[in-house]
């Protein structure tokens, strides 16, 4: 497989620079090296501008409401097991609306990835706050500032029981493909938030912010410690980690149902 092989014709409408186009380059170079046909993948996706990937990809496509992709992805898998499902979704949409069917899901352990671009705002519907925003972060709506403090989407994910849990930076677009690779294979939910600049309306969190912060994870972390892997999900602000946080094997629904292909 090569990437022209998920290369869909559809124009792309995301703003010049935005933090997408690195998510998209890095998703497509995963499917390429996972070697499967786009016939045999199923891409599922809520409402936002990350919501938007799918159509971005030669490959299955569901586009579900606002919040509500991960329903759709549960469903895709429970039918048909041999399917690779990935949701691509954003912070307001998965971690907003979503945020339900995020936790529940988590429990469920269906064999599904989850890749969220966390810009750390709502961009489709032009800069409000989202759950991730920064507290003190003024916006379109929040002319005073935000007064709440941000979600940790992944020390979430832990405490509601994930096996699989990691942050990418769209900018590092190798080490990106190689996450989402891994989540991929992982049997069981994958959880993969990634920041992504949003060059229009967020003016805080900006590639050059991320860059001077983040650090990528090396060979001598040890991902199958949950104690280590929820004091790095907390870390924010000077210091960022990207890479695989957590990694256990957990017997998912597919295999506790005993559901065939």
């Amino acid at each position: 497989m090569e990437m022209n092989d998920f290369k869909s014709s559809d124009p792309i409408a995301w703003c010049p620079r935005c933090g997408n186009f690195g998510i998209l380059t890095s998703l497509k170079g995963a499917l390429v090296k996972l070697g499967k046909q786009p016939k045999d993948i199923l891409l599922v996706s809520g409402i936002g501008q990350a919501a938007k990937m799918p159509h971005y990809v030669k490959a299955n496509c569901f586009n579900g409401l606002h919040g509500r992709a991960l329903p759709a992805a549960f469903g895709a898998k429970t039918a048909n097991k041999d399917l690779t499902v990935v949701v691509t979704t954003g912070d307001g949409d998965c971690y907003g609306e979503g945020g339900n069917h995020l936790i529940h899901n988590i429990r469920r352990n269906p064999d599904i990835t989850v890749i969220v671009s966390n810009n750390q705002i709502y961009g489709l519907t032009k800069g409000q706050a989202s759950p991730t925003t920064d507290e003190g972060m003024v916006t379109k709506v929040q002319t005073q500032g935000v007064i709440l403090e941000h979600l940790s989407p992944l020390s979430l994910a832990l405490s509601a029981g994930a096996g699989f849990v990691a942050r990418g930076f769209s900018q590092e677009t190798d080490h990106l493909t190689d996450l989402i690779l891994s989540g991929i294979n992982y049997k069981g939910f994958a959880l993969i938030d990634v920041l992504q600049p949003c060059v229009t309306f967020n003016k805080k969190n900006t590639y050059e912010w991320y860059s001077q912060r983040v650090y990528k994870l090396d060979a001598s972390y040890k991902s199958a410690d949950l104690g280590i892997a929820f004091q790095k999900s907390l870390e924010w602000g000077d210091r960022i980690p990207i890479g695989i946080l957590y990694n256990v094997s957990k017997p998912t629904y597919e295999q506790k149902a005993g559901l065939r292909g």
